[in-house]
């Protein structure tokens, strides 16, 4: 049926405010999230902290029903975290790393989780190995093959969507590729849930991290991790707490049964709920029809762009996101993002050349990041905006 798209425009209070194409940095959260994280704050200022957990407890248990329900996993392989650096950190340094074990990846990586990939190389004698792309700029299927075939891979770890780029990698055929040759796969989805439909049993992935803050929506510093059944007794989280796992005195502990092994006792309870929220926004929505909203609006975008002088559209992929990139001639990223502002643009600068393994990345390029509540008209006028 599509989304009523005057219907969520009307529920996102910040549309009448600004152009936001920055949802790849922070989307704009819809009113049944906005209301729900301010109700239980109003809560906890009036009844106490604890007390006002306890009086919610239904309501922020139903996150782990909702962000399961989103992408396909059950209630027991969800944990909630504080954001997505967090959850992606908490799976990759629980891996069970021994000297001579391989980390696969991908060009486009992500910096942050690039250089915890070299602090483990150090400490654990583990080697480190980039997957060429294929001619389409995304990660290379035979390339990863051929890796694969070669034994000792311990993980492989991607991200769905690049921060600097509009592609897409081939999660699910990576999946595949991985089980075939018993590799973990972790997959970095901070960009993708949200925005694609996104199955973790179709992708086939072990651990999956997200945030709350991009494309589902949610309020930030919140996001979560899936840990697939199957391998959790594999994996023990690089620190605990009573949360974690149960004390058995005087020496003894023993780690949860379920995900929320990777979780910590004390949390953002109001943001808890609201991302819950948020899950169940976006899945009453449908997350085929976001997907389709938002990929059909980056193409457009990418073409009016391409129509105008002197722009560069740097996207890269055989499938393409929400994402767009793209430069200027003659015109500084930094610059062209502080005048949309004064416009009432929302953009962000991305720095391609501080990300992933491209010495020769440009330095810097402006990022576009559009949803579903974005028009076509608002596209218009970023365009416009732009200097000739």
């Amino acid at each position: 049926m599509g989304i009523d798209i005057d219907r969520v425009r009307a529920e996102t209070p910040g549309c009448a405010n600004v152009v936001h194409l920055n949802n790849a940095g922070a989307a704009l959260p819809p009113r049944p999230v906005i209301d729900a994280v301010a109700a239980h704050l109003r809560r906890e200022a009036m009844t106490g902290g604890y007390e006002a957990h306890e009086a919610c407890a239904d309501a922020a248990a139903r996150f782990y029903d909702a962000v399961a329900g989103l992408i396909g996993a059950r209630r027991d392989e969800i944990a909630y975290v504080e954001n997505a650096t967090r959850a992606w950190d908490m799976a990759f340094y629980a891996v069970p790393f021994a000297e001579g074990d391989r980390i696969l990846t991908t060009t486009s990586e992500y910096s942050s989780n690039a250089i915890a990939y070299q602090q483990v190389a150090r400490r654990r004698g583990v080697t480190v190995e980039v997957v060429p792309d294929d001619a389409h700029g995304q990660i290379s299927l035979d390339a990863l093959a051929g890796a694969l075939a070669r034994g000792g891979v311990r993980l492989v770890s991607l991200n769905h969507v690049p921060t600097q780029n509009g592609l897409v990698n081939p999660a699910a055929e990576v999946g595949r590729l991985c089980r075939e040759a018993g590799a973990l796969f972790l997959l970095d989805a901070c960009q993708s849930v949200g925005q694609l439909a996104v199955d973790v049993t179709e992708i086939g992935c072990d651990l999956l991290s997200s945030t709350g803050r991009k494309y589902l929506r949610g309020p930030r510093g919140t996001g979560f991790l899936y840990v697939r059944r199957e391998v959790l007794d594999t994996l023990e989280p690089p620190f605990l707490d009573l949360q974690a796992a149960e004390w058995h005195a005087p020496d003894r502990y023993e780690p949860r049964d379920d995900a929320r092994r990777f979780e910590t006792w004390e949390r953002f309870v109001a943001g808890q709920i609201g991302l819950g929220v948020a899950a169940d926004y976006a899945a009453a929505l449908g997350v085929e029809a976001i997907e389709e909203r938002v990929t059909g609006l980056a193409e457009r975008l990418r073409s009016l762009l391409a129509e105008r002088p002197g722009v560069t559209v740097l996207d890269r992929g055989a499938r393409r996101s929400g994402l767009v990139t793209f430069t200027v001639e003659g015109h500084d990223a930094m610059d062209m993002k502080l005048s949309l502002r004064e416009k009432e643009i929302n953009v962000s600068v991305t720095v391609p050349r501080a990300h992933g393994y491209f010495p020769d990345a440009p330095e810097s390029a402006v990022r576009a990041s559009v949803h579903y509540y974005n028009t076509e008209e608002e596209l218009g006028r970023l365009v416009e905006a732009l200097p000739r």
